[in-house]
């Protein structure tokens, strides 16, 4: 299969997931178009994408759901930095990027992404992890067992491989502490475009049916002030890592994004102190 192709084909992925998991948050807030949608560009030939993002409803106080393809060429100063940079400065990509803020504090925040980047060779990454407010073992216990028989459908050794690796990625230095319970992280996933492509396929399909469950579990639990102060506070947490670590914040900055979008990750309240 040729390089456009692939593309095609990864990029068409992106856009029927977005569209699903849109169509499962409303089902979700009982309401139709409830989503702010819109589209920008990077510039004259240079791609661009659509952000979507709903506040203040029923469950989800903040959800942005994201969808881009660019390209063009990274700035100079990247050169050597990105794989496949040192000789061309050239890209392509294209991804789908989730995040979700919810009202009731018994409910995680949860963040999924997954993409496909090109530059003189390619490679998919991504993940999900998801971060609660306040403790749950059994939430743990049942996400990381998810994670497991959807990674063991395609190889046994993905799950510890990539469990490891959300850990190491998804971790604030300066707190000393993980951002919240761990997920899975990959990234240069490069080895056979069919088989990883059907992997990524697999873990968005997977990431709509841990939200969906998590959501239906929790959503009827009542809270306290207290509660709903602990999540302001492990928001704060949230900021701190997707400002100061988080790759692809960086990336789509890096690459002329649209900031807006980039940014939808942010939670629409947090506290420090």
């Amino acid at each position: 299969m040729d390089t456009n192709s692939k593309k095609n084909i990864v990029k068409n992925w992106f856009m029927i997931l977005q569209d699903i998991i849109t169509n499962d948050i409303e089902k979700l807030e009982n309401k139709k178009n409830i989503f702010k949608i819109k589209n920008w560009s990077r510039g004259p030939s240079q791609g661009g994408g659509q952000f979507r993002i709903f506040e203040n409803g029923r469950l989800f106080e903040k959800v942005g759901v994201n969808f881009s393809e660019v390209y063009g060429k990274f700035p100079k100063e990247l050169k050597g930095q990105i794989p496949g940079t040192k000789k061309n400065l050239n890209f392509w990509a294209s991804g789908i990027s989730v995040v979700m803020h919810m009202k009731n504090p018994h409910i995680p925040a949860m963040h999924f992404n997954t993409r496909y980047i090109f530059t003189s060779h390619g490679w998919f990454g991504g993940g999900m992890d998801v971060t609660p407010c306040l403790k749950d073992e059994s939430l743990k216990k049942w996400l990381h067992n998810e994670l497991k028989k959807t990674c063991n459908k395609h190889n046994k050794n993905y799950y510890k491989k990539y469990k490891k690796w959300c850990e190491k990625y998804f971790y604030l230095p300066h707190r000393n502490e993980e951002r919240g319970i761990g997920g899975i992280f990959f990234d240069y996933k490069k080895v056979n475009w069919e088989k990883d492509f059907a992997f990524v396929r697999d873990v968005g399909l997977s990431f709509t049916k841990i939200f969906n469950e998590i959501i239906k579990k929790k959503r009827k639990k009542k809270w306290t002030t207290l509660q709903k102060e602990a999540q302001y506070l492990k928001r704060g947490r949230y900021v701190e890592f997707n400002l100061l670590y988080d790759r692809g914040t960086k990336f789509g900055l890096q690459t002329g994004g649209n900031v807006e979008g980039i940014l939808m990750s942010l939670p629409p309240v947090a506290k420090w102190k």
